[in-house]
């Protein structure tokens, strides 16, 4: 991924915040026929030193944990906010007009070694990691135990384990912060209004060497 120092991420707490909050990734790994991306939700263990290892499972009918070199990296992408940037909303259009649309957003890649995991235990504990990590806003969270107990066997069959420990973990937080202060002031407006308030919340946060 190409990053310019200005956007720069490097802080593995604040990367690490974004794979916890936006779990679903784009697991992309190589096999014989070419390059292959599967989305996948994963979970985070910042247990392993120093960046973690992710978990997660996918269908055991799916090529994925079969076809993909054991000696070769994979790369996980992790999707964070983003908007459309209209040079209309910065201040500098009516001194010059030299100004352009842009895009912002916000991503987390990692590299790390591919592992596929059979044992059932291992998968049963997986999914409970999962489901307590998403259904933790719900009023009434739901748990894998609720469901009868010879229906999430049969699942296990189904599935396989899968785990990466991040051995590279970079994050691209590209918001307006080779901006003028009155133009990145502007774009917080433009955000705000348009109902956008992540990304409006980033812009005004980030400081302008691209740290939060």
């Amino acid at each position: 991924m190409y990053i310019p120092k200005q956007f720069e991420e490097t802080d593995v707490d604040v990367l690490h915040e974004l794979i916890r909050i936006k779990p679903l990734a784009t697991l992309v790994t190589l096999n014989a026929g070419g390059i292959d991306a599967n989305h996948i939700p994963l979970i985070l263990s910042a247990e392993t030193k120093p960046y973690g290892t992710l978990s997660g499972h996918v269908a055991r009918s799916n090529p994925l944990w079969q076809n993909h070199p054991a000696d070769t990296d994979v790369l996980v992408i992790f999707h964070g906010a983003e908007s459309y940037i209209t040079p209309s909303w910065y201040a500098s259009k009516a001194e010059s007009g030299k100004v352009v649309p842009t895009w912002n957003y916000v991503s987390v890649q990692a590299k790390g070694r591919l592992r596929v995991i059979h044992e059932p235990d291992w998968i049963l504990s997986q999914l409970e990691s999962l489901t307590a990590h998403n259904e933790a806003g719900f009023e009434h969270p739901w748990a894998v135990a609720d469901a009868p107990h010879e229906f999430t066997r049969k699942l296990l069959d189904v599935i396989v384990g899968i785990e990466i420990e991040i051995t590279e973990l970079k994050g691209k937080w590209k918001v307006s912060q080779n901006r003028s202060d009155q133009d990145r002031a502007s774009v917080v407006s433009g955000l705000t209004n348009t109902g956008q308030p992540e990304m409006a919340a980033l812009v005004k946060r980030c400081a302008k060497d691209g740290a939060i």
